[in-house]
């Protein structure tokens, strides 16, 4: 295990350290300290987290991160960061998520909000278990974020393999009129139902119905990025995803594989493409 003074607030996060138990390890007079969950003073806190028990997957606790560029007073949009197969919010928050906005924001560009929350592996949508991250995003998540400080009138998606397709998936469900853009980050398409790994999706039909294929005609209103390693797995399924896209999307294909150091390298760009 690391050394404790070389712990960041974000491997407290990894490791699921709590509020009492995180001030114990960075110390009376660290940095970091457990963000409330209301604005302090005449800014809100750059790190905000908390939790809620999901009905949507099955009365789970849910935790959920809430990145802020330093400084801000006012309500901000969001951009909902979706996870990785395995992954969860703090993952989300390990690539850099609040050094890029502080930077942005810097630059003189507008703040938002990135908002991470642990979906499990369910791929964002509804299974015949009956869980449903999707919807816990879309119906629980969401409408919570106003008493947090944040606009929901327009929100944007983004997310990295599992949340690639989650983020076009739920963009689209939740229709062109609230949904800002859509970043979708070396998104897992599978070509066919047997090329999906055990749990993806329940049946042949439940990949027929549920195969991003089907969103091509739909995502047209859409501000559309996808952005995918030339040495990625799904960099075959990805372009034929493209090509069926009308007009293309932004983003593209870059050298890189599908890993962090890939999503790291173009995290920068997409940030200030949502923020467009």
């Amino acid at each position: 295990m690391q050394p404790m003074a070389d712990m960041t607030r974000r491997a407290a996060l990894r490791l699921g350290v709590g509020a009492a138990g995180a001030a114990g390890l960075f110390g009376a007079g660290a940095a970091w300290r457990p963000a409330p969950s209301r604005a302090t003073g005449n800014f809100y806190p750059t790190l905000e987290t908390g939790s809620f028990v999901s009905a949507a997957r099955g009365g789970v606790e849910t935790n959920w991160i809430i990145a802020r560029p330093p400084g801000q007073t006012a309500a901000l949009r969001p951009v909902i960061a979706l996870h990785c197969k395995d992954g969860d919010a703090a993952w989300v928050m390990d690539l850099g998520v609040e050094e890029e906005l502080a930077k942005l924001t810097a630059a003189g560009r507008p703040p938002f909000a990135v908002v991470a929350v642990d979906g499990g592996n369910t791929y964002w949508r509804r299974h015949s278990s009956g869980e449903d991250s999707g919807a816990m995003v879309l119906n629980e998540l969401i409408p919570m974020l106003p008493e947090k400080g944040i606009d929901i009138t327009r929100v944007g998606f983004m997310g990295w393999s599992m949340g690639g397709y989650g983020a076009l998936q739920l963009g689209t469900r939740l229709g062109p009129s609230r949904t800002a853009g859509i970043c979708a980050v070396s998104p897992a398409i599978y070509m066919t139902y047997f090329g999906a790994p055990a749990g993806a999706f329940d049946s042949v039909d439940d990949w027929r119905t549920n195969s991003v294929f089907n969103l091509a005609p739909r995502l047209a209103p859409f501000p559309l990025r996808v952005d995918c390693g030339t040495a990625d797995s799904f960099a075959y399924a990805t372009k034929s995803f493209i090509g069926q896209l009308n007009p293309p999307p932004a983003g593209g294909f870059s050298p890189g594989g599908h890993d962090v150091s890939y999503w790291q390298a173009q995290l920068p760009a997409q940030l200030a493409w949502l923020d467009s």
